[in-house]
């Protein structure tokens, strides 16, 4: 049996992310299809610096637990993938969110376990946080400037010439949210 055969097995139609092991290039496909909406496996080598035949095999991989599907295309050998579209784009998001969300726990946790085996000068973090009293103007406001702030070096992912000597990939993780109070009474609404 190949390998083909194996993936283009139906399976059961209830398959959710908690079955699908971790795996450093499944998640960093869900990052790059977040980032760009459609990608090919030869697409995604590229940018992700693995090949091509490997990035499909995630795809395929993905789309089986129902993190993504085909995207429409013209025909031909091209075949492009998107994140899974949920009858209700409500409900995607919230899917999604969780999903990053949980990527984002998962990667911190990898860190913290793994930093001392990270080359000495990669051993630090620059975590934080703080609370400040917005409206959500404001709110809005913040986290376009944490935008603009890393606009200068979002371009290093799809051109690696532009990286500096050292450089590596960081992961840059912004909740802003606002923080409800714990009774019934609602302090603050706009």
């Amino acid at each position: 049996m190949t390998e083909e055969d194996v993936n283009s097995r139906p399976g059961p139609a209830h398959r959710t992310a908690d079955r699908l092991p971790e795996h450093e290039v499944r998640t960093a496909l869900l990052e790059l299809l977040a980032e760009v909406g459609t990608v090919t496996a030869t697409e995604a080598a590229g940018r992700l610096g693995h090949s091509s035949g490997l990035c499909s095999f995630h795809l395929r991989q993905l789309a089986r637990h129902g993190y993504v599907e085909e995207a429409p295309h013209s025909g031909g050998r091209a075949r492009p993938w998107r994140l899974r579209r949920p009858a209700a784009a409500e409900a995607h998001a919230e899917e999604f969110g969780e999903l990053a969300r949980g990527l984002e726990d998962e990667s911190w946790q990898r860190w913290l376990a793994r930093r001392d085996q990270a080359p000495a000068g990669w051993r630090q973090d620059e975590a934080f946080s703080a609370v400040a009293y917005l409206t959500p103007q404001e709110m809005s406001a913040v986290a376009a400037a944490v935008r603009r702030a890393l606009a200068p070096y979002q371009d290093r992912e799809q051109r690696p010439l532009a990286r500096p000597d050292g450089a590596r990939p960081v992961a840059l993780i912004t909740r802003l949210f606002p923080l409800l109070p714990d009774g019934d009474g609602d302090r603050g609404e706009a």
